[in-house]
């Protein structure tokens, strides 16, 4: 991720106390021993992903351990409230839920959905090119979500393939909130600072934030260009050796569309890739999008209840074919969990039933 924060800026008072009774965490406070803690699922520069299990209620979470030593030495302080508070505005299947947050000495804690079959890249990364069925049908999840984000005003910023898991059902959770423009808060800086603060992944940039303009909403839109792009040909469309390189590709609209590509799909891409966010497919809402010939067919309404593409079962029997293939693609350790099976193994300190992952629901 790249990103540049404002310099000198002081640091909020670092807490995760919820003591606003209007809060949507303040009636389900909970504390550090209220969870057993299983193995590490993931790691980042200041934060650790563990399995956890609720001891009240046997259910099984992800929960997101941040070192406070780290986040306060390297000015992340900003970051981690801008993503709870983005997340404790949301309640929507394709979106990852806070359930809690704690905190004790050194750590903070974010108790979140256990999405147990890894991130999307994967996938795209194992199988791509989809086809065009399975390309609609993650796109229009995606959009959902971007959907119910942009209702509640905050711009996500960095939507792409690794922030994007799929959950027990092969459906869509979206995740990491730490670049997220809340645009009703104007306790840190003002929306027009705020919005051009340089945050995101080269290859979804969009172009006005490389001109250093202010970003609003119809970002989260070229991004999904990009993964609709991704999904059907296994690679960006602003792919190059270095970010320089990529973001003088995105300046000048410099990508070529694969002749395979069907009519739609090209077509709602050229729209959604557009340099001007005032032009861009979505700029009315996301009901323009919602209404293009790409996503003919879909029932919008059901779509988060109705069957998932079988990428899990597909992408197993690729591994099946090829056994170099699980060691060509970077694998996540969540990932590698759903086709290795050991997301019970691993958890069998935790004294949970094999059958425990399928029980569970990650959807609350």
């Amino acid at each position: 991720m790249i990103e540049s924060p404002t310099s000198g800026e002081r640091a909020p008072v670092l807490s995760t106390n919820v003591d606003d009774p209007s809060h949507p965490l303040h009636h389900q406070r909970r504390i550090v021993t209220d969870f057993e803690y299983g193995d590490i699922l993931g790691e980042g520069s200041y934060s650790t992903v563990l399995v956890g299990k609720d001891k009240k209620s046997g259910k099984l979470y992800a929960i997101k351990r941040l070192d406070k030593a780290h986040i306060v030495k390297n000015n992340k302080v900003k970051y981690v409230m801008i993503e709870r508070d983005a997340l404790s505005k949301m309640n929507h299947p394709g979106i990852i839920k806070l359930h809690w947050t704690f905190k004790d000495d050194r750590s903070l804690y974010f108790v979140l959905d256990l999405a147990e079959n890894g991130e999307l890249y994967n996938y795209i990364k194992g199988l791509a090119p989809f086809d065009l069925k399975t390309a609609q049908f993650y796109a229009a999840e995606i959009l959902l979500a971007i959907e119910h984000i942009h209702k509640e005003d905050v711009i996500h910023r960095d939507i792409k393939p690794e922030n994007i898991l799929l959950d027990e059902n092969m459906h869509i959770k979206l995740i990491d909130f730490g670049s997220a423009k809340i645009l009703s808060n104007q306790t840190e800086e003002s929306n027009s600072t705020g919005s051009r603060s340089f945050v995101g992944t080269a290859e979804y940039v969009p172009p006005e934030l490389l001109a250093s303009e202010p970003v609003s909403k119809e970002a989260d839109f070229w991004a999904l260009g990009c993964i609709i792009y991704q999904m059907l040909s296994g690679t960006s469309p602003f792919k190059a050796p270095t970010d320089y390189l990529i973001f003088q590709k995105i300046k000048h609209l410099e990508y070529t569309i694969p002749n395979h590509f069907s009519p739609e799909a090209k077509d709602i891409i050229q729209k959604l890739l557009t340099l001007d966010p005032t032009k861009r497919l979505g700029k009315e809402g996301t009901e323009a999008i919602k209404q293009h010939p790409f996503f003919d067919g879909l029932d919008w309404e059901h779509l988060f209840e109705s069957k998932a593409p079988s990428l899990k079962e597909a992408l197993a029997e690729e591994i099946k074919r090829n056994p170099l293939f699980d060691e060509s693609i970077a694998v996540d350790s969540l990932f590698r969990q759903a086709f290795e099976g050991p997301l019970c193994d691993q958890l069998a300190k935790l004294q949970i039933e094999p059958t425990s992952p399928k029980s569970h629901s990650s959807n609350q």
